[in-house]
């Protein structure tokens, strides 16, 4: 059982972010980064550290996606550890988002899973009731994990059925980042926080037409489809993990028709345009971070890599995501990414002193410098504020300011969630729609009736 801990106050949370100074971003000042791999690495080999007089040092894996500002930072981070407790040696492979999936579930299959392993929250629910990630509350009652410093509120997110399975690393929530040049070179105003999906659409097209480039990149993903129905109240799931979320089709089936007239004026890249751009694709090789695009739609913590790549000549904003006309603010807050530790782990508890190393000391924090979200913990905060740059203090304050608006965040997508998405809602939705192969009407039923098929498998 976890100890006893205060609540963090948004009061609280706010001040510290006010510290950091005003505005409204998620990125860092820091030179142009190195580009990400075209495939993802092997596992790295490190050479192993002095095992202990009469043992063997303890060995752990470890396995992540992200950019390549991400790798380098987590990869310091791991060479302080091994350092510091010179009988584990850690091994490790990182690649991009859907490369990662696809090469855990393949381990999965092969009982030959990472000891720890980043979780996203969209799959913990599935991965937990499936046994692939175990409980850590004895970790946390014995001190490997020590929360002392964290508020239950950084930590609910990581709870399955009432047990921690993956320990959050950070907070943030989506945004639309924006080149603050191309705004002041055609005479537009940065979005307001309650701004629209209709001013929305006129700002894109006034961003064609005078500075000649997409206005924005990244609306294809389903987290916007998710996003559209929190602002009216709803979800895209039942809160029982059985059904679609929502009773209209209209809200989704618009936001299509929006996309297309978007992509018939070249204000937002093609499909195709857009998946070449992730294909093998970092967040630093994206057409925001090169200069293709004024905008994107992403989480927040991954302005950091953006601002790098884009260089200190440039200035990134962040503002919320829009919402349909007459509905509340269509962001949460949510943990960036996880840490869990996986079934096939030899050595839980090592790989629990790893995690909490991660999360509490604040040398390795000076290294991760925020990159996947506002630290959880409150004495890193602290310790941070200090030290921030440009990128960081955007980043932090965009979170706070949020905070101030955001609906609940909704329960962990239920299984099936990662089936759909692959299966259905990309090439029988998003797919069919822009390829005008089929109606946003048509499309958007089929997703409803696919949907509450394979929902309907979680029924008891």
């Amino acid at each position: 059982m976890l100890a006893p801990k205060s609540k963090l106050s948004r009061r609280k949370f706010l001040q510290a972010a006010a510290i950091t100074g005003g505005s409204a971003l998620l990125a860092a000042c820091a030179p142009a980064a190195t580009p990400a791999p075209a495939k993802p690495a092997e596992p790295a080999k490190p050479a192993a550290p002095a095992a202990p007089a009469g043992g063997k040092a303890t060995e752990l894996r470890m396995a992540w996606w992200g950019s390549q500002d991400r790798h380098d930072r987590t990869i310091k981070v791991i060479d302080l550890y091994m350092k510091k407790n010179p009988n584990v040696k850690i091994t490790y492979e990182f690649a991009g988002f859907a490369d990662h999936l696809t090469k855990m579930t393949t381990q999965a299959a092969g009982n030959q899973l990472p000891d720890i392993m980043q979780q996203d929250y969209a799959w913990i629910a599935e991965w937990a009731g499936r046994g692939l990630i175990i409980p850590l509350d004895n970790f946390a009652s014995s001190g490997a994990l020590n929360f002392k410093d964290v508020s239950e509120d950084f930590l609910k997110g990581g709870r399955v059925g009432g047990k921690l399975v993956a320990v959050n690393l950070g907070s943030n929530s989506q945004c639309f980042s924006c080149d603050q040049g191309d705004f002041e070179k055609t005479g537009l105003a940065l979005p307001k926080d309650d701004w629209t999906w209709d001013d929305f659409e006129k700002t894109s097209m006034t961003i064609k037409e005078k500075a000649g480039k997409w206005a924005v990149h990244g609306l294809y993903g389903e987290q916007l489809w998710k996003s559209l129905y929190l602002s009216l109240g709803e979800w895209s799931y039942a809160t029982d993990g059985t059904a679609i979320g929502y009773k209209d089709d209209a809200p989704f089936v618009n936001y299509l028709k929006m996309l297309l007239r978007l992509q018939k004026a070249n204000a937002i890249p093609s499909r195709s345009e857009d998946l070449a751009s992730f294909d093998g694709k970092s967040v630093e090789q994206q057409p925001l971070a090169v200069g293709k695009a004024a905008m994107d739609s992403h989480w927040s913590n991954q302005v950091v890599a953006v601002q790098k790549a884009a260089g200190d000549s440039r200035t990134i904003k962040m503002v919320p995501l829009p919402r349909p006309a007459g509905g509340k603010s269509s962001n949460y807050i949510k943990p960036s990414q996880f840490f869990s530790v996986t079934r096939d782990s030899k050595a839980p508890e090592e790989a629990a002193k790893f995690i909490d190393f991660f999360t509490n000391d604040i040398e390795a924090n000076d290294i991760l410098f925020a990159e996947r979200g506002v630290p959880i913990a409150g004495k890193v905060r602290e310790a941070m504020i200090p030290k921030l740059g440009k990128a960081q203090k955007e980043m932090f304050d965009y979170v706070a300011r949020v905070s101030k608006i955001a609906e609940p965040i909704r329960p962990a997508d239920p299984p099936g969630h990662a089936d759909l998405v692959k299966n259905v809602f990309n090439p029988q939705v998003i797919d069919a729609v822009m390829f005008e192969k089929a109606k946003p009407e048509d499309a958007a039923a089929l997703l409803r009736k696919e949907v509450n098929a394979v929902l309907a498998k979680n029924k008891k």
